[in-house]
């Protein structure tokens, strides 16, 4: 079951300067800075509230991040959602016609178990569940 939004994610060309912008924006630092070399990204996670902010920019130019940048332009990548049991949340959502990018979880950014939804299924919203990862 989904729990909350988890974080949302925002594409950036330069890490550094979004940093900066956000850093001044929320009159505080990133708490983490990592590289997810499975995605070819290069993250900073913020703290809004209850809320994060991640911030993902491309570390080569076959990433996702590279090609959403290059289709679309710097801003709103996806919305993550934490969920309970993310293996059983993927057959959920498969079953209800959702269409996946992820069919398995994997590893991701913030010691989380990762899986997507195809934004074609979800009103062109790309949509990530979320898992602690516990192991």
């Amino acid at each position: 079951m989904i729990q909350k939004i988890e974080h949302i994610g925002i594409a950036v060309k330069d890490l550094e300067t979004s940093n900066a912008i956000f850093e001044a924006l929320f009159d505080e630092a990133y708490y983490k800075i990592e590289d997810v070399e499975s995605e070819g990204v290069k993250t900073s996670f913020f703290k809004c509230g209850p809320n994060k902010i991640e911030l993902l920019q491309a570390t080569n130019q076959d990433s996702p991040i590279a090609k959403f940048i290059a289709k679309k332009g710097e801003g709103v990548h996806h919305i993550a959602f934490a969920v309970d049991d993310i293996e059983l949340e993927i057959k959920r959502l498969a079953a209800k016609g959702f269409r996946l990018i992820n069919e398995m979880p994997k590893n991701g950014a913030d010691n989380k178990l990762i899986a997507f939804l195809h934004p074609k299924s979800s009103n062109g919203v790309l949509i990530e569940l979320c898992q602690e990862n516990t192991k």
